[in-house]
């Protein structure tokens, strides 16, 4: 069965970067060439600003060309719309990342399942896969 997925900003950043294991579930489904694989742009938003802050030294190599890094990989880009700046905003707010809302509206609004470990998400509806 084929999955559309959309990467969490730590799934995406360990899957590039093997920083820290993806679990086998999550890394079967990123690897399998036959699922679609989505990377928001609010994800290379939040990689840039926690970058320019110094969180995320190891980013380093990515930011030179993050797009073609997503792209080597055959994932796919997904930008944002206005409706998914309205469903995020509507959310109850069992989160306050706007960054993990605007992931939650987009994988809502698309009918994408969230690669991400956090457990929270669940609480949404929307599909997650760890």
């Amino acid at each position: 069965m084929t999955v559309r997925a959309l990467l969490d900003t730590h799934a995406l950043l360990w899957w590039l970067l093997d920083l820290a294991p993806l679990s086998p579930i999550a890394r079967a489904a990123v690897g399998d060439a036959d699922n679609e694989i989505f990377v928001s742009a609010v994800t290379a938003w939040e990689i840039s600003i926690k970058y320019g802050q110094g969180k995320l030294p190891q980013a380093a190599a990515l930011m030179t060309d993050l797009s073609r890094a997503i792209a080597d990989e055959g994932f796919a880009e997904l930008p944002v719309t206005v409706k998914n700046g309205e469903v995020a905003g509507i959310l109850p707010l069992h989160h306050r990342d706007p960054f993990d809302c605007m992931l939650i509206a987009q994988a809502l609004g698309a009918s994408l399942t969230l690669v991400s470990n956090e457990q929270l998400f669940d609480r949404y509806g929307v599909a997650r896969l760890w």
